[in-house]
């Protein structure tokens, strides 16, 4: 099944089941008001919503045509939100470009920091910054939403407490993460509100593009109406959601609604940096990846960080060219 969250004036929106089609979709609020009401108790939630899915698809429920500008994010807040670096070839140029060596755990243990969670974007909401000088990134990544999970929990456990699945813009600003990260303290000011796609869908609903860990399929990044990236989800993933969740969880639980993201996605290209779309790669999903290649390639970045004006999309299709989570689609604007 698919869920959105509507806005309707309150800070947590409203919850509804969308069609497969992501045409129409009906009111959920008869079995919770809101997503995290139906994570919270998602024993008892998921089968009523999943029959109310199957009857919307059936048109036997009332329903109303579905905007994916009308949605807040699927979680417009949430307990947690920690997000990972799974694609380590994405950390390995960026420290390559700023000459830092990178430590040999990197391919062991993973990298995560924990993200403000408090004041997602909605997926059409504008990127408002004060300065173009911060360095305006877009990060393309996949998140997937668990279940309460104790901690000290397995990659097994992990994995069977994914609930729901969806992708993320986590906004970075390049230009504040060094003097933040040299004061060794970890991110703040440079990890600004993310986006989350207008709908997550549940695993199943993937098919066999997902193999409990991972999503194989091409993340589309879109700058400015061209494309920026096709890397796909499944490839050069060095660690998988349930590593990932299992990391999160080793000193401490993690409440139902908690977001875990997989970091960057990012592909090589014959065992090497990936290359632009037009050069015959499959492009990148944040513009430090291109920077950090022209860099080791040229002693120089050349292409700019997002200005006022830019627009991003972030999609991902199925093997038929649908849309399954709808877009993320982000004006940057001066504050």
């Amino acid at each position: 099944m698919k869920l959105a969250t509507l806005k309707n004036g309150t800070r947590d929106g409203k919850l509804v089941v969308v069609s497969r089609d992501l045409t129409r979709c009906t009111d959920a609020a008869d079995i919770a008001p809101t997503l995290q009401a139906a994570l919270d108790d998602w024993a008892e939630a998921a089968p009523k919503l999943a029959a109310l899915a199957e009857s919307l698809e059936h048109g036997s429920v009332p329903s109303e045509r579905f905007h994916e500008h009308d949605c807040l994010s699927p979680l417009p807040r949430a307990y947690q939100w920690a997000d990972g670096s799974a694609y380590v070839n994405h950390v390995e140029l960026v420290r390559r470009a700023r000459g830092a060596e990178m430590p040999q755990t990197f391919w062991s243990d993973p990298l995560m920091y924990q993200g403000g969670s408090d004041s997602f974007l909605g997926p059409r909401d504008p990127i408002r910054m004060a300065d173009e000088a911060w360095g305006i990134d877009m990060e393309g990544e996949v998140a997937v939403i668990v279940d309460d999970i104790p901690a000290g929990a397995g990659t097994k456990q992990a994995r069977e407490a994914i609930r729901l699945v969806m992708l993320v813009n986590d906004v970075s600003l390049r230009g504040l993460i060094p003097a933040e990260l040299s004061k060794g303290f970890g991110f703040f000011q440079s990890k600004p509100s993310s986006a989350f796609s207008p709908v997550t869908a549940t695993p199943d609903e993937l098919g066999d593009a997902w193999d409990g860990g991972k999503l194989h399929l091409p993340l589309n990044v879109d700058l400015n109406g061209k494309p920026f990236g096709r890397a796909d989800a499944g490839v050069d993933m060095t660690f998988d959601f349930a590593t990932l969740i299992a990391h999160a969880a080793k000193t401490r639980p993690l409440c139902a609604g908690s977001i875990i993201g997989s970091g960057t996605v990012s592909n090589k290209l014959d065992g090497g940096p990936g290359k632009p779309i037009a050069e015959g790669g499959v492009g990148y999903s944040c513009i430090a990846e291109i920077r950090t290649i022209e860099t080791i390639e040229t002693g120089g970045p050349k292409t700019p960080f997002l200005r006022f004006g830019d627009i991003v999309r972030i999609e991902m299709k199925d093997a038929h060219g649908h849309s399954i989570f709808g877009a993320i689609e982000q004006k940057v604007e001066k504050s």
